[in-house]
């Protein structure tokens, strides 16, 4: 008991600051420049987490549903600060036709929660989809070039893995068959890690609707990490341990309340630091307008289980808004956002919506531009049935502004153009040409607002929204003075995704034309902007 109880005071003495008074309301965020750091790390949608540690390196895992490239590679020497690498899946028709630009069957579905791991001189990542099954890939580089995708399992129904080497070599891969009462089963896999062995397979737990696995060996003992929900009350991070990798598992330990003013962190990986420390890389499982957002949150070790965040006097966890930072002294990193298109390249920060189709987009057209080829949506003057969209995270941050330049001389009678937020509502400021003649056209949901002609062969789109985020609309035809448009507009959650801020061009009838963007500006309040 006296040992539980220094802990308890430890972890009290290190962890702190007032939370916000609403979800959201956060001008401080990540790195402060003094050592310490406030949550969230990053502002934005990166759902369904999961962190590794590789020598001094940590790197970390988010999905992508619908977007490609998918399940994005982060990157951090602190786990505060943390910078895109890249993606695993380059062709999302690897895994299976419905993620592609002529289908567009995926939203809210696509690629979900997976892991990474460090095994034999190799990364591997491992995810599930709702409809296709479990995947996996592997790489040399985090950066890349990672392998093509492999089907571990071609069945509908499950989510939320995680592989796992023993000390004698043998891989298990844990999985949930939600479909089935939520049940969640340990298979061995085979020996080259691409495969499972379903006569062998061990059955973990059910109900409760279970997701969040992964899988743990310290200090001699085998973790089961995983969520569960209650009905009336919410979810929360639970564990069970035995001393065999297949059970029993006969220890269980309730790790976090559900905490719904932090919007329910629960799903992420437990990483040890270099120096010892152990700390839990989370998102908050309750989605806002920007999605489900990143948070660090320390970890005490009690009576051999890891309680995340401030242990209350019960034993379990609760969430903390701030800390010292786990590695000091490492470069900060802020999210990316802006390109000017030189690169050969897309910067790591883009996503497409669905697997683009290739041959209507290019970087080597018109050199240091963006040129997006127009085409006709599925379905008629439809953004969200639009292929070839380009996005990227909205990030929730105290004042932030977009500022994209379209070149419009190649557009053509019957194609539209615009910056668009792409989530519930798909607002859009943007260019409608029909003939000749050059529009601009507000659009939020359904509805349309017709603006003044436009006769300037370039044109600025501007968006800015705050942490409330009320966006909106304005334009220049100048680059200096810039005329509000349109309605004030709410960015939204939508299909378990966060707001995006992104670029499109469609086509209302057949033609030819396409957009040159320019530039891609996104300013925003770094963390330390206005801190107290």
């Amino acid at each position: 008991m006296r040992c539980w109880f220094i802990a308890l005071l430890l972890a009290t003495a290190c962890v702190g600051a007032e939370p916000p008074a609403a979800w959201g309301n956060w001008p401080a965020w990540g790195d402060q420049g003094d050592g310490t750091y406030r949550n969230p790390v990053l502002p934005a949608d990166y759902s369904d987490l999961d962190c590794i540690r590789v020598g001094s390196d940590y790197y970390a895992i988010s999905s992508t549903f619908q977007y490609s490239p998918g399940v994005v590679i982060l990157h951090s020497k602190d786990l505060v600060n943390w910078r895109i690498l890249g993606h695993v899946v380059t062709d999302l028709t690897a895994i299976g036709p419905e993620m592609n630009w002529d289908r567009m069957g995926r939203y809210g579905r696509g690629i979900w929660a997976g892991a990474i791991r460090h095994h034999a001189g190799k990364f591997w990542v491992y995810f599930g989809t709702p409809d296709e099954g479990y995947f996996m890939s592997t790489a040399t580089d985090p950066a890349g070039p990672w392998t093509p995708l492999h089907a571990v399992m071609k069945e509908a129904g499950w989510d939320d893995c995680c592989p796992f080497w023993d000390d004698d070599g043998q891989g298990w891969f844990v999985g949930t068959h939600f479909k089935d009462g939520y049940k969640t089963w340990l298979y061995p896999l085979t020996p080259d890690g691409r495969d499972l062995r379903p006569e062998s397979r061990v059955l973990l737990n059910e109900g409760a609707r279970r997701e969040a696995n992964k899988l743990y060996k310290i200090n001699g003992i085998y973790y089961h990490f995983f969520s569960e929900w209650k009905e009336g009350v919410g979810r929360y991070i639970m564990m069970q341990r035995a001393n065999h990798i297949t059970g029993p598992y006969t220890e269980r330990r309730q790790l976090s309340h559900v905490q719904r003013d932090a919007m329910e962190p629960n799903q992420g990986g437990l990483v040890q630091t270099e120096k010892g420390d152990w700390y839990f890389l989370t998102h908050h499982g309750t989605g806002a307008w920007e999605g489900r957002a990143a948070s660090l949150l320390p970890v005490t070790w009690v009576e051999g289980w890891p309680v995340i965040g401030r242990p209350g006097t019960d034993g379990i966890g609760n969430f903390v808004w701030s800390g010292p930072k786990p590695v000091a002294g490492a470069p900060v990193h802020e999210p990316p956002g802006s390109d000017d298109f030189a690169a050969p390249t897309l910067a790591p920060q883009w996503e497409w919506n669905y697997q683009p189709r290739a041959d209507k987009w290019s970087l080597t057209e018109r050199p240091g531009f963006l040129r997006l080829h127009a085409f006709l949506p599925l379905k008629p003057d439809d953004l969200r049935s639009a292929g070839n969209t380009l996005t990227q995270r909205a990030l929730r941050t105290t004042h932030n502004v977009v500022t994209v330049v379209l070149d419009l001389a190649g557009m053509a009678d019957g194609q539209v153009a615009g910056l668009t937020h792409f989530s519930r509502d798909s607002a859009a400021l943007g260019i409608r040409q029909a003939g000749e003649v050059r529009t601009l056209e507000f659009r939020l949901g359904e509805k349309t607002i017709a603006g003044p002609i436009i006769t300037a062969p370039r044109i600025w789109l501007r968006s800015e929204w705050g942490l409330a985020g009320a966006g909106k609309f304005s334009y220049s035809v100048n680059g200096t003075g810039f005329t509000p448009f349109g309605e004030t507009h709410q960015l939204g959650w939508a299909q378990y995704r966060g707001d995006r801020v992104g670029l499109y061009s469609y086509l209302t009838q057949p033609a030819t034309g396409f957009v040159d963007i320019d530039s891609f500006l996104y300013t925003y309040d770094r963390p330390t902007d206005q801190a107290p």
